[in-house]
This record gives C-alpha cells, structure tokens and sequence, in this order.
C-alpha cells in the first residue's frame, strides 16, 4: 500500500470496484473512502494527480468505452481515437498530458431533445469523449468521499443500489404505519441546480482546486443548439444546471440534493415527527402517520427558497394511501391497498408496473413491430423483441406483475400477428393447421 500525504487510514471497508479495476485505483478509492467515514469535516486536498494519473484515466476510458454513447460537437467517434495512429494509448497520453501541465479545455456541449411521454423535450447534453473520460476519472476519484456522506434514504445513481432497492424501503415504511405521502415533482432539476450553491456543495469535502476548476469548466461549458430552419447551431452560456448526459452530473446532483435531505432529516428529528424519506435522483417521497401542513411548507420553503429550486405543483401531491383508490405511481411502479383476493375484509400492499408503465412499453413494442421493420428477418425480430421483453420484465419482477405481464403478452402477440400478416403483399403464410399465436410459440417467442 502506497504512503499517502493525506492521512488515509488503514483499516479497511470493503468500496464497490469491479474485475479489471487497475490495484492502485482500488487502494485509492478504499483510502478515500476510509478516510471521509473516519472525520466526518475533513477536507480532501491533494486529488488532482490521481485524476490524471494513467491508471485512472485508462480505467476511465473503459467504462466510458462501454457504455458507448454518441459523439460530441466533434463529431470524433470512439472506432475514430481507436483507428488513428497510435489509437487509445495515443488518445489517453494526450489527455494526460494536458491534465499535467493544466492545458486542458472543456469543449461546448452538444444539446439533442427525446421526446417525453406528455410531448414536451428533455434537454440532454452530449460531451466529447475527452471530456466524458475526464469526467469519469474525476468521478472515480471524488465518488468515494461523498458515498461516505450519503443517507440510506438515497438510492438513485449509486453504486449497489436500485430502483427496487427503494420500492422495498417505500414498502417497508408503508407496513411501518406511515400511509400518508408527500409525492415531489421537480422542474427540470438537472438544468435549475445553482453553479455558486453547488461549488460550495463540493467545498464542505474538497479544496483541491484543480479539481474544483475541472468541475467548473464543465459547468460553465458552452451548449451548442441543433441548427434551427437553416440557421447555424446556436451556442448557449449557463449559469445553472449540469446537464444530463454528462458522466459526472448524477453525482453532483445527489450531492446537491443530499444536503436537502440532511436538513430536512434534522427537522424531522427536531419536531419528533416520525417520517421517511425515500429518493431516487430527483425524484423523492416523504411518508408519515401524519402529514402536517407544517412539514409541507418546510419541505417547499427549501426546495424553492434555499436550495433555488422549481417545484412542480401540477404534479406534486399528498396522497393517503389507506383511503379506497389512492394509489402511489414511484419510479415506473404503482403501491395501492387492494381487497384480498379471497374475498376477506382486509387488504393487502399491490405493488404492479404503473399504467404509465404500460403505457410507455405498449409503444416500444409498437415502434419494434411497425412497417420499418418489415424487411427484418423474422428470427432476428423475434430474438430482439425477447431480449426487450427479458429487460422489461426483470425490472418489474418485484411485488405483484402477473396481470400486467399477461396483458402485455397478449399485446405483443397481437403486434407481432398484424405485423407478420403485412411483411408482403401476398400475405404471410402460416404452416397448416397453426395459429398466429401457435406458429409465434414455435419461432421462439417467450411468455412472460
């Protein structure tokens, strides 16, 4: 183990890596880690070179590799910086070179909009690959120090945690007594954070002003437009938000919305009011016996005048779950009380893919069954829309999906039947005495 000018301890708390990560990078993040659980006010100072060092940065490259992901305003594609002379070793000693001798320079950001379920854009921003892969490096490094921070109650962007893991916390606090919930909805979260809070955010853990100005270069990067009735792309200066896209922006914002969470726990501890709170990313709920007037007006009260944010009022609502036809819609899952099934007085926690769930999967199915794909083989449909399938169901294999996965077999069936009928003017021809659905069974459609 390397000695460290920072005063790492040496007792160990196993940190979350994974096969291949490079020994030194491991030891430092376990380092890191150790030392944020260990003094609690302790500032980090000396992270800059091990941002850039070629352990870090190829380890970074890795995972940005993986994960793929459109080019930036450069238009350089990974197969390019692996094809040019000298290829990723190349690439990666440039990068490190310019961390080195502090020449590098966050480019602009390319903006692209997808299309959310009610119509209206989400903004994404799209970085060069340069920029993820130094994003990623300085991730690798900070993530450690603020994971030592965080709450139980967060669970979005995290590693080792997931959407499940925070349905079966709502679960549990629900079987705890607490049926009435405040459900928050926030406006455009990633793109309303204030840069000033959130620098001072990541200065109660680290002063190391190379990486505070990597952090800042990002933030501040021009977004660059997509060109507009023939007018050239339109470049943009923020002075809010970090965009979704960005490798490094879940984690600034969990740290941002961590520090609501420790001031609304304090006030919960405060008045003795006996609550929960359950976040994934932007998305939050708090659930109590009771839910005073009071704690919703603290809640907004920081939401908007503290921490600078939008709170959603269309979309955020108090809801009590004991009452006949209230019903919890959390991260693609509903949590309902539902008369047992047998017929007895009591009831019982449903928890099923919403049906804004269903909704979004029955036009996935449809966009992979409409006339583009008619000149796809059938095998080859049939194996991606089993692959999609698998996905879908594993996410919503917690609580109770039997209905709704019958109800989606029966709709990808009845896709994937039209679909075959139109593949060519003379019709399909099915083997005698199948049905559509019998002659789907035989090609390998699986049943949910």
């Amino acid at each position: 183990m390397e000695a460290s000018t920072t005063g790492y301890v040496d007792d160990w708390v196993p940190v979350r890596t994974e096969p291949g990560m490079p020994p030194k990078l491991v030891a430092w993040r376990q380092k890191l880690s150790e030392k944020a659980k260990h003094e609690k006010k302790f500032r980090f100072y000396t992270l800059y070179g091990l941002v850039g060092h070629p352990d870090t940065l190829r380890w970074a490259w890795v995972l940005v590799r993986r994960n793929n992901g459109a080019p930036g305003v450069d238009g350089t594609t990974f197969e390019q910086i692996e094809q040019r002379e000298g290829g990723v070793d190349r690439f990666l000693n440039e990068v490190e070179q310019a961390l080195k001798e502090k020449t590098y320079k966050a480019q602009p950001v390319r903006r692209v909009y997808i299309e959310k379920e009610n119509g209206k854009l989400r903004p994404l921003g799209i970085p060069v690959i340069k920029d993820r892969v130094v994003q990623m490096a300085v991730k690798l490094i900070i993530e450690p120090i603020f994971e030592a921070d965080f709450n139980d109650c967060s669970y979005g962007y995290r590693p080792g945690r997931s959407a499940k893991d925070a349905i079966q916390a709502i679960q549990a606090h629900l079987k705890d007594g607490k049926g009435e919930v405040y459900d928050a909805d926030l406006s455009g979260y990633f793109d309303s954070i204030p840069h000033d809070k959130l620098m001072a955010c990541l200065r109660e853990r680290i002063v190391d002003g190379g990486v505070l100005r990597l952090i800042r270069q990002w933030l501040k990067a021009p977004v660059v437009e997509p060109a507009d009735k023939g007018k050239g792309p339109k470049v943009t200066r923020q002075d809010k938000g970090t965009p979704q896209g960005g490798v490094i922006s879940p984690l600034l914002a969990n740290l941002y919305l961590h520090w609501f969470e420790v001031v609304l726990l304090r006030e919960l501890k405060r008045g003795r009011v006996v609550a929960g709170l359950v976040r994934y990313a932007d998305d939050f709920v708090i659930l109590s016996s009771h839910l005073t007037d009071q704690l919703t007006l603290f809640v907004e009260e920081k939401l908007e005048g503290w921490m600078g944010l939008r709170i959603n009022r269309e979309k955020t609502r108090c809801i009590n779950l004991r009452q006949d036809g209230q019903r919890l819609d959390f991260l693609g899952y509903s949590l309902r009380y539902d008369r047992d099934l047998r017929g007895g007085p009591w009831k019982y926690l449903n928890v099923f893919p919403s049906p804004k769930a269903l909704k979004r999967e029955r036009a996935k199915v449809q966009a992979m069954t409409d006339k583009r794909q008619c000149f796809t083989p059938v095998p080859e449909l049939i194996d991606r829309m089993n692959r999609h399938l698998k996905g879908w169901a594993n996410y919503y294999a917690h609580g109770y999906p039997r209905k709704a996965y019958r109800d989606m077999n029966h709709y990808v069936r009845q896709r994937l039947a039209i679909h075959l009928q139109r593949r060519s003017q003379r019709g399909y021809k099915l083997p005698e005495g199948q049905t559509y659905y019998q002659h789907l069974d035989e090609l390998g459609l699986i049943t949910l």
